[in-house]
């Protein structure tokens, strides 16, 4: 064990559990160390992500950067050992095999973990936005998926990637807007001149957009970048306020797949496309109450870092009812 000495294993200044939450994203780390009784105590962050290789998300790589950053927050916030850990990652239902079968051992030699969580981003992020509560969450940032639960099963939708759906997120809108203006450029119907300007005025020349575009390795980052200039066109140009209504239309649908039909579950809405502000959440909530008029839409609670303090907190005092799935959230109890 490398988090120093201390009192009794997992006793912190409260003299309860500490706890270590992990959310491991696309612009790095953020960790947070707490313990049952008092919460979160010290957060930290790196701004390096994970890598990812050929068995999926790297857990060595993920150590590395974990490792001086929990030993800075034990040393801050008096929290010498910890019991448990919940790690919230992108990419893991579908990158996350060594992330399964290496880091629960490593969490215990590293830090003394006896019991740890791993979980798909969907999951920290839908525990973050309502808790341990039925209902359903829409993520929506470059990206978009959405998952639901009754708390028996996990149900997720959508969240296949820009190229093969992802659809309502930032990338879809950006590249509609972009679409859009291409064909304002053209001469053809369904054009956009006002997103014709504002393609301009961020890419240059459009007839060189394709050539610039097109090679990149952050093309779904580039495409959502365009997205809040569709939103700003929305109050006066009908074209862009299509796209958002249409965005609006497929977020709904993802909802509708994953939602509980019985009780009056809540769907939480999550992610930094949300904060473009009604031209955005006017048609989503107008859709959700077509679609699902027995649900409640609702602001998310927390982020998916406040959704791995929660799960983290629950594994520490027994109390995590969460649905167990390979893919989206597996525990590991772990030898001393």
């Amino acid at each position: 064990m490398t988090s120093g000495a201390g009192t009794s294993a997992g006793v912190g200044p409260s003299g309860s559990a500490g706890f270590l939450a992990v959310d491991s994203g696309g612009s790095g780390l953020r960790v947070v160390v707490g313990t049952a009784d008092a919460g979160p105590l010290g957060q930290r962050e790196s701004r390096v992500p994970v890598r990812t290789g050929s068995r999926g998300i790297d857990a060595g790589h993920l150590m590395e950067q974990l490792v001086p950053l929990v030993r800075s927050l034990t040393a801050e916030t008096g929290v010498v050992e910890l019991t448990t850990a919940a790690v919230g990652a992108a990419g893991f239902g579908t990158l996350g095999d060594a992330l399964r079968a290496e880091l629960p051992d490593a969490l215990r030699r590293e830090f003394g973990i006896h019991a740890a969580a791993l979980a798909a981003d969907a999951v920290t992020a839908y525990v973050g936005a309502l808790g341990p509560r039925p209902g359903a969450v829409i993520a929506a940032g470059t990206g978009l998926i959405a998952l639901g639960t009754d708390l028996a099963e996990w149900r997720r939708a959508d969240g296949w990637g820009h190229l093969l759906g992802d659809c309502g997120g930032g990338a879809w809108i950006g590249r509609a807007g972009l679409e859009a203006a291409l064909r304002a450029h053209d001469g053809r119907e369904g054009g956009s001149a006002p997103l014709m300007a504002c393609a301009r005025a961020q890419f240059g020349p459009l007839p060189e957009l394709p050539g610039a575009l097109y090679p990149r390795t952050d093309r779904p980052a580039v495409l959502a970048s365009f997205a809040p200039q569709v939103a700003a066109c929305a109050d006066t140009d009908p074209v862009a306020a299509d796209i958002l209504r249409a965005a609006a239309r497929h977020m709904a649908d993802s909802a509708a797949a994953v939602c509980p039909s019985e009780g009056e579950p809540e769907v939480g809405l999550t992610g930094g496309l949300f904060k473009m502000g009604e031209p955005l959440l006017a048609p989503v909530r107008a859709e959700l109450l077509k679609r699902l008029p027995h649900a409640r839409c609702v602001w998310a609670e927390g982020d998916p870092l406040h959704g791995a303090v929660r799960i983290a907190t629950a594994l520490a005092t027994g109390t995590l009812a969460l649905p167990r799935d390979e893919r989206l959230l597996c525990t590991a109890t772990l030898p001393d």
